[in-house]
C-alpha cells in the first residue's frame, strides 16, 4: 500500500500540462508604451517625435481593430502565439537552418574524467550514448522532473521534442515530424543512426526487450568505424540538410523520385531517436578556451550531421563531444537539461562502465545505401561548397573568465544575468561610441506550450549608466546611482515580460493578423526607428543565459553586422 501511495504522488514529468495557464494577451497600451520607452535609446528628438505620433496613430485606429482580432483569436487557443511562432521564427525562413537557426554546444566532460586524448572515440562514445538512453527510456516512464519556477510547474511539452523529431524541408514552409511517445500512450522508435564519412547506419538500441549496454553499443560504433575507414567514403546525403531550405525540398523531392527506397531510407533517419555523429577531427579545447571545439561543433563537417534532426550528438576522434540541434521544435534548456544529466552521470562513474562486459549477440547495424545519380552528387558538393563559404564568415570565441562569478555579484545585492547584460552594453558603448539594439531571452514556460519573450536590454537607464562611465566629469556616487536604476529596470523587465507582460510577441502577432487580413503594412512597423531598436528581427547583440549549470551553448548572431552572446554563470567563473 505504501509503494502504490508512493508511485501515485510520484510527479510525472507531462501531468501538469492540461492545468497550465493559458498565454495571456498583453494590453494593447501597454505593449505600445514599453515599445515606445525601447526606442528612444536609438532616436533623437525629432525621430522619437515621430515615432511617437506613428504609435498614437496606430493605438487609435488599425492598432485598436487588429487587437480586437488577435483577442478572439486567443479565445479560441491556449497559446495564441504557439503556430505563428513556429512558422514566422522557425519554418518559413529559407536559409540554411544548420548554421543560422540551430543551437549548438560543447560537452563538458573533459574538464573531469575525459580529458582529450586519441583513441578513447568509441568506448567514450559508447557510455555518453548509453547514459543519452537512461534519459530517453526516464522521458518515456515521465521520470523526468517537472521544471519549476519557485514552486509552479512549467511548461514540459518541448522535451517531447528531444528524440525522435525532425524537420522536413518544404518548398515555402517546413513541416516537423514526431514519433515520441511515453510508454503509456505507446510504441516509440527503438533505433538511432550513425553518420561517419559520407555513410549512414542505423541499429536498435533495445535488445530482448531492454537497452543494449555500453560494451554493446561500443561493438556496433566499431563496426561502423572500421567499415568507414577501410572503405571509400559514402556520398554525404547528410550535406543536403545544410543547404538553403527550398533547395533542400527540391533535392530531397528529386532523391525520393529517383528510387522508392529513399524515402524509407530518409523516414528512419527522421523517426530515429537521434543522430550520433562520428566526426574524424579533434578541435583543441581547455577549460581555460573552449573556442575551437566550440566553433568546430557550430560549424563541423555538413557530411556527417543531419541538420534538420532535433538532436545530433557528435563525437570527435579525441574523444570529446558536443551537440547540435533543431531550434524548430525546442529551445536550449531542454538540451541543458539532458546534457547536465549525462554529464552527472559521468562525473559519478569516473567516466568508466562498471557493469557486465559481456556482449550478446545482436545484430550488426545496417548502412542506408541511397540510390544516387550525379544530379545527386552535384548537389551535394554545392550544398557543402555554399554553406563552408557562410561558415568562414563567422569568429567564435569561448575563453572562461576566472576573476568572479555570481557569488560575488550576490553578495553585492547584484542579480548576475543582469551584471552580465549590462557589463554587454558598456562594452557595446564602448567600442562602437553608440548604443547597441539588445534582445535577450526571457521565458514564458509558466504557460500553456510558452516559449520565450524579448527582453530588449539596451533601456534608457543602462544608456544614461554608459554614458555616465564615459563621461570622466561624473562621479562614483552618480555612475553607482545610474547603474543601480538600470539594474531595477532589467530586473522589473524580466519578470514582467516572463510573465506574459512584453511588447515584442505582441506586436509580432498585430502584425500577422493584418497580413493574414490582407492589410497593407501598418506604418509603426516601416518606420526606420522600429528595425533601428531592433524589430523584425534586427537585433545587433544577440543574447542568453544558457544558466548556472556547466553547460555552454550557442547560436549564430541575428544579423550579419552583430554579435552572439550566449553564457553560463558559475559560483566563481563566467563563460
Amino acid at each position: 500500500m505504501e509503494n502504490q501511495l508512493a508511485k501515485s504522488t510520484e510527479e510525472r514529468t507531462f501531468q501538469y500540462q492540461d492545468s497550465l495557464p493559458s498565454l495571456p494577451v498583453p494590453s494593447l497600451e501597454e505593449s505600445l508604451k514599453k515599445y515606445l520607452e525601447s526606442v528612444k535609446p536609438f532616436a533623437n528628438k525629432e525621430e522619437y517625435k515621430k515615432t511617437k505620433e506613428i504609435v498614437q496613430k496606430f493605438q487609435d485606429g488599425i492598432g485598436r481593430k487588429l487587437h480586437q482580432k488577435l483577442l478572439e483569436r486567443a479565445k479560441g487557443k491556449r497559446n495564441w502565439l504557439e503556430e505563428w511562432w513556429l512558422n514566422c521564427a522557425y519554418l518559413d525562413v529559407r536559409l540554411s537552418a544548420q548554421l543560422n537557426v540551430n543551437f549548438a554546444g560543447p560537452a563538458p566532460y573533459f574538464e573531469h574524467y575525459w580529458p582529450p586524448k586519441e583513441g578513447t572515440q568509441l568506448e567514450r562514445g559508447s557510455i555518453c550514448l548509453w547514459h543519452n538512453l537512461n534519459y530517453w527510456q526516464l522521458l518515456r516512464k515521465e521520470k523526468v522532473p517537472v521544471n519549476k519556477s519557485g514552486n509552479s510547474p512549467l511548461d514540459m511539452n518541448q522535451f517531447r521534442m528531444l528524440f525522435s523529431t525532425c524537420r522536413i524541408p518544404g518548398i515555402t514552409r517546413d513541416s516537423i515530424t514526431n514519433h515520441f511517445r511515453t510508454e503509456s500512450e505507446g510504441h516509440s522508435p527503438t533505433h538511432i543512426a550513425v553518420l561517419c564519412r559520407g555513410r549512414v547506419f542505423v541499429f536498435d538500441v533495445i535488445h530482448d526487450g531492454c537497452l543494449i549496454t555500453p560494451p554493446e553499443i561500443c561493438r556496433q560504433l566499431t563496426y561502423i568505424h572500421r567499415k568507414c575507414h577501410s572503405e571509400p567514403d559514402g556520398p554525404g546525403i547528410a550535406a543536403l540538410t545544410s543547404e538553403e531550405r527550398t533547395q533542400w525540398a527540391k533535392a530531397r523531392e528529386y532523391l525520393i523520385s529517383l528510387d522508392p527506397e529513399n524515402l524509407t531510407m530518409l523516414e528512419k533517419i527522421q523517426s530515429s531517436l537521434l543522430v550520433y555523429s562520428i566526426e574524424d577531427s579533434s578541435p583543441h579545447v581547455t577549460p581555460e578556451d573552449y573556442s575551437q571545439v566550440t566553433a568546430v561543433i557550430l560549424i563541423g563537417d555538413p557530411t556527417v550531421r543531419w541538420g534538420d534532426k532535433s538532436y545530433n550528438l557528435i563525437s570527435f576522434s579525441n574523444g570529446v563531444f558536443g551537440c547540435s540541434c533543431d531550434h524548430a521544435p525546442l529551445d536550449g534548456m531542454v538540451m541543458v537539461n539532458i546534457s547536465h544529466y549525462v554529464n552527472e552521470k559521468i562525473f559519478e562513474n569516473e567516466g568508466k562502465w562498471k557493469g557486465s562486459e559481456k556482449v550478446r549477440d545482436i545484430p550488426l547495424p545496417e548502412e542506408l545505401v541511397f540510390t544516387v545519380d550525379d544530379k545527386i552528387l552535384n548537389d551535394i558538393n554545392q550544398a557543402k561548397a555554399q554553406y563552408l563559404k557562410q561558415a568562414s564568415d563567422l569568429q567564435v570565441v569561448a575563453y572562461t573568465f576566472t576573476s568572479f562569478g555570481k557569488k560575488l555579484t550576490k553578495k553585492k545585492m547584484l542579480h548576475p544575468d543582469t551584471f552580465i547584460q549590462l557589463a554587454l552594453q558598456l562594452a557595446y558603448y564602448r567600442l562602437h561610441g553608440r548604443p547597441g539594439s539588445c534582445y535577450e531571452t526571457a521565458t514564458t514556460r509558466c504557460f500553456y506550450h510558452g516559449r520565450t519573450e524579448t527582453v530588449r536590454s539596451c533601456t534608457a537607464e543602462a544608456l544614461r549608466w554608459c554614458q555616465s562611465m564615459q563621461d570622466p566629469s561624473t562621479g562614483l556616487l552618480q555612475r553607482q546611482q545610474k547603474m543601480l536604476q538600470a539594474f531595477a529596470k532589467h530586473n522589473k523587465m524580466m519578470k514582467d515580460f516572463s510573465a506574459g507582460k512584453g511588447f515584442d510577441r505582441h506586436l509580432l502577432g498585430l502584425l500577422l493578423i493584418a497580413k493574414e487580413e490582407g492589410l497593407p503594412i501598418p506604418e509603426l512597423f516601416t518606420d526606420p526607428l522600429f528595425s533601428k531598436s531592433g524589430g523584425g528581427g534586427n537585433f545587433v547583440l544577440s543574447t542568453s543565459l544558457v544558466g548556472y549549470l556547466k553547460i555552454l551553448g550557442l547560436v549564430v548572431p541575428m544579423v550579419h553586422n552583430g554579435y552572439g552572446f550566449f553564457y553560463h554563470i558559475g559560483d566563481d567563473s563566467l563563460q
